[in-house]
């Protein structure tokens, strides 16, 4: 098993977590779960988890890795990361995330590869409801027998495939750092040297999307983590490369099915540090963790180290 740390890099927190096989530590139920609000812009380095995890946020946008895939995470939109799979995150400060980790020996069907996720106002009441740990065991079952069935693959998924080509790793870099770089395909194909055609096909061949559609999608995931921030639409507009606020709404709407506003945290307090819980037994088994040994635990995530 790999240690946990943190560091601060430029002005963003860097978490290095362990990497754990499929089923290598004991859970007290079926579905255990945590929270976090992110103080700061927060990176969490490629780790994997020894339970099936599904990811989602109660307030803002942050964004999940897994090889060249990147989701954009939000309340209404989460990602199902089954057990064993190395991926990593970023979250911007004010987001406030929560995980469910879900014990790999469940008899029941869970999705068998990654999956964005549809977060039901219901879903989310059964899982807050598995929060409680003095949960009678049938009235539990119950409720985690109906999370299983409300699991559904999300159709407002906001899924980004990363080129990794020679030829394209220039127009990734400079819109990835830049989303608002207004070069066009055929500035990009005179630029690299070769036909806008190739550019193209090899666009479609890494991707399924053509340049236009995938630069669309590429910024959708930059102005939802940036609206997840609290920041104006006209402000975001701007830095992702469209000329209006009207221009950015109709593409936003176009690549995500969404308007720019459903990205946008909702009106009220947020919590200072995390959610209230109610109440635990004086001696826990440690239910919001998975154990690694009988006096020690590692809560998801953020992997912070529990002796009692």
């Amino acid at each position: 098993m790999t240690g946990t740390s943190s560091s601060r890099r430029g002005g963003i927190d860097t978490r290095t977590l362990p990497v754990y096989e499929a089923g290598a530590a004991v859970m007290p139920f079926v579905i255990t779960g945590m929270d976090e609000l992110v103080s700061r812009d927060t990176e969490w380095e490629p780790h994997s988890h020894p339970t099936h995890e599904l990811l989602w946020n109660r307030s803002g946008a942050s964004t999940a890795s897994i090889g060249s895939r990147t989701w954009t995470i939000t309340p209404s939109v989460g990602l199902w990361i089954p057990a064993g799979v190395l991926h990593s995150a970023t979250a911007p400060a004010g987001t406030w995330y929560r995980t469910a980790h879900v014990d790999v020996r469940t008899t029941s069907t869970v999705p068998a590869e990654p999956v964005a996720v549809e977060v039901t106002p219901l879903l989310t009441l059964l899982l807050e409801r598995l929060v409680d740990h003095t949960l009678h065991s049938r009235s539990r079952e119950l409720t985690e027998q109906m999370v299983f069935d409300l699991l559904e693959p999300s159709p407002l998924a906001l899924l980004v495939h990363k080129p990794t080509s020679e030829l394209l790793r220039p127009i990734v870099a400079a819109l990835e750092s830049r989303p608002g770089d207004d070069r066009s395909l055929t500035d990009w194909a005179a630029r690299l040297g070769v036909s806008e055609r190739t550019v193209t096909r090899a666009f479609r061949a890494e991707t399924g999307l053509s340049f236009g559609a995938w630069q669309a999608a590429l910024r959708a995931q930059h102005a939802a983590l940036l609206l997840g921030g609290e920041m104006a639409v006209d402000e975001v507009a701007a830095r992702v490369g469209y000329s209006s606020a009207s221009a950015f709404g109709a593409a936003f709407r176009r690549t995500t099915g969404l308007t720019p506003d459903s990205s946008a945290p909702p009106g009220g307090p947020r919590p200072a540090q995390t959610m209230p819980r109610r109440p635990r037994p004086a001696r826990p088994r440690c239910p919001d963790c998975y154990t690694t040994r009988p006096d020690q635990a590692i809560a998801p995530l953020t992997g912070r180290v529990v002796t009692s």
